[in-house]
């Protein structure tokens, strides 16, 4: 039976989510999901997180792939790994951003799409 766009939508919902929180569970800074639905066709949700460092930012990319792998979704491409000033991760419903702190401030992705709506991230349901 196909999908209907409803269930889709909430389902890559889910998905956007749960990367989401693997984000603040590897101590993400300032975790924002915007919902572009309304705005884009591009895709229907934007993650965008920062880390602490190259080094942090690159370590989250990597966490958020592999538990979303273990969990069935695979990202159909990557781009900044190496350089880890800004990982860009899309599983093309959602498109996870990580940031090295300097450059998300240049980029102001959520300036760029102030028109979507903002998601509330769940900071409690993260493990410690």
């Amino acid at each position: 039976m196909p999908e209907t766009p409803t269930s889709q939508s909430s389902d890559s919902l889910v998905q956007a989510q749960r990367a989401a929180q693997l984000c603040v569970e590897f101590k993400a800074q300032d975790v924002t999901l915007l919902d572009l639905k309304t705005v884009s066709d591009m895709t229907d949700y934007f993650l965008i997180a920062s880390g602490t460092s190259d080094t942090h930012v690159r370590s989250m990319a990597e966490h958020v792939m592999e538990e979303m792998r273990r969990e069935g979704t695979r990202v159909q491409h990557v781009e900044g790994l190496a350089q880890g000033r800004w990982v860009l991760l899309d599983y093309v419903d959602f498109v996870v951003h990580l940031f090295h702190p300097t450059l998300r401030q240049f980029y102001q992705l959520e300036r760029l799409w102030s028109d979507a709506e903002v998601i509330a991230v769940d900071r409690q349901g993260a493990l410690k």
